[in-house]
């Protein structure tokens, strides 16, 4: 009886031995887990940004003109007349048309030859040199893109711009910032340029 009851013992102090020893391994690795180091990137939101807080790095910027524009539409936008021609838009000053930036508003009835359709939040974006367009009714409107949009091309005529010491690309009053998605390098807009 006693070799039993000594048998009994030792099995039961060694069950408890291994539930304390297999409890305590847990509990150290989940504390374990708790001292994680992780180097996280943080930037300031961006958002909408007054341009007065705006800093291009390339101080001069390229005006082009031309004499004629062939086949032009002319776009009425707030009173003022602008024009559209091979997928770019301009403005008339002294005899002569300037390419500017799309404004907001513009509507076009055929999109340029080379745009990308973008899905973002349910949202389909037509995307053609760094312009952002939905379609509305029978015609594509100029418009700006939601925050998180990704792009995998930045337009040509793209700035480096620097706002509160850090550094993004603007095309068109839209910031973006290099982002990695799926190990491919684009570029997500993180904000809107508003001109004073």
């Amino acid at each position: 009886m006693k070799s039993f009851i000594k048998t009994y013992f030792v099995a039961v102090f060694f069950l408890l031995a291994i539930t304390t020893q297999g409890f305590s391994q847990k509990k150290s690795n989940s504390s374990k887990g708790k001292v994680v180091k992780t180097t996280v990137v943080t930037r300031t939101s961006v958002k909408r940004v007054p341009s007065s807080r705006v800093t291009y790095k390339k101080k001069s910027h390229k005006v082009t003109s031309v004499r004629t524009i062939p086949n032009k539409t002319v776009i009425k936008h707030n009173g003022e007349s602008y024009y559209y021609s091979n997928n770019k838009f301009y403005t008339q000053s002294r005899g002569s048309y300037v390419a500017i930036a799309p404004k907001i508003g513009f509507k076009v009835k055929v999109l340029p030859a080379n745009y990308k359709k973008i899905k973002y939040n349910s949202r389909n974006y037509y995307n053609a040199n760094g312009t952002f367009y939905i379609q509305i009714n029978n015609q594509y409107e100029v418009v700006d893109p939601e925050i998180g949009t990704i792009v995998y091309d930045l337009p040509d005529g793209y700035d480096k711009v620097e706002i509160d010491g850090l550094s993004y690309y603007e095309y068109a009053n839209i910031l973006y910032e290099k982002v990695q998605v799926d190990g491919t390098r684009a570029y997500e807009v993180v904000g809107i340029i508003d001109m004073d």
